[in-house]
């Protein structure tokens, strides 16, 4: 095997957050609910692909394989995935006679990205206000 990510137990396209998960308007959990994780880019290499693309306007297939260092099947798998859930558009042209394949995030997928890294980062703040407050 080749180190490459195993998707069994990946949530499937569309199993993002719940309603009530979602965070507040601002992009921040309220003080008393949990930080709202986006379950379809959680995924490590979704991420991955997700924090790769957040970088450009577009890019061509091959280029976000090797950046995000992963096999065509494991990009493509998980492109399908973003994709599903509105957050990847997919591009199919030809330069030349060679056909090529570009992605790119839509605005819903780096909203996405913005909130699950909020959500992140509310992790981090409770976290350390905990540790803060136990007096470590």
């Amino acid at each position: 095997m080749s180190g490459e990510a195993d998707l069994g137990d990946s949530p499937a396209p569309g199993d993002g957050p719940a309603r009530d998960e979602r965070p507040a308007q601002s992009g921040r959990a309220a003080p008393d609910e949990a930080p709202a994780l986006d379950g379809v880019i959680h995924h490590p290499t979704r991420l991955t692909l997700v924090a790769f693309l957040s970088a450009c306007d577009e890019a061509e297939f091959a280029a976000v394989r090797d950046g995000c260092r992963v096999s065509d099947s494991v990009l493509s798998k998980n492109a399908s995935a973003l994709e599903a859930a509105g957050y990847l558009r997919v591009r199919k042209g030809h330069v030349g006679k060679r056909p090529r394949t570009w992605l790119s995030l839509t605005p819903a997928g780096r909203q996405a990205l913005t909130r699950h890294l909020a959500a992140l980062q509310d992790l981090v703040d409770a976290a350390r206000g905990a540790a803060s407050s136990v007096g470590a």
